[in-house]
């Protein structure tokens, strides 16, 4: 283990060290927010007192909505996981995937365990008909992802419908 040593702290003020880039500011402040990397994306999932979940798109610098949590669900700590899926399915051809959202309010009360089948928000990652206008995509896209219940926080359930709360 050798730590070099700094004589001057002008060597180590002029040294690069920085690996953080900053980031476009987000629509809504966040406190203790959740994310997850997917692709060149950062989904940033819900914080303290904000229920709001954003896409933020690495090479585009830019942000879009997915959801809201649902209204009775407090988020005084929460965690959130992508799901890995057991058929092996390589990550980079797939363009769903399922996040798990669980955590309680602040006392512990009011639990929660959420799912969420997780389909980009960018058009260009779901749709490759370059003649097609950004709105008219956007407009189908929204309408396929809301009879799919994709990019929404459903309950997590058993085979028998029954609630599955993680948490002591």
């Amino acid at each position: 283990f050798n730590l070099k040593k700094f004589n001057n702290i002008n060597e180590m003020r002029n040294r690069n060290t920085t690996h953080f880039q900053t980031l476009k500011e987000l629509p809504t402040p966040f406190e203790q927010s959740q994310c997850v990397l997917h692709k060149h994306k950062l989904l940033i999932c819900g914080g303290e007192n904000e229920r709001t979940c954003y896409s933020y798109h690495t090479l585009k610098n830019e942000y879009k909505f997915i959801c809201d949590y649902p209204s009775d669900v407090e988020l005084y700590g929460h965690c959130v996981l992508k799901l890995v899926d057991g058929n092996n399915n390589n990550d980079k051809d797939n363009n769903q995937i399922t996040l798990l959202s669980f955590g309680s309010g602040w006392s512990g009360s009011n639990k929660h365990t959420l799912l969420m089948k997780y389909v980009s928000v960018w058009s260009d990652d779901n749709n490759n008909d370059e003649n097609e206008n950004e709105t008219n995509k956007s407009k189908k896209f929204n309408q396929l992802n809301k009879s799919n219940n994709y990019n929404e926080w459903i309950p997590f359930t058993d085979n028998h419908n029954h609630p599955i709360i993680i948490g002591r």
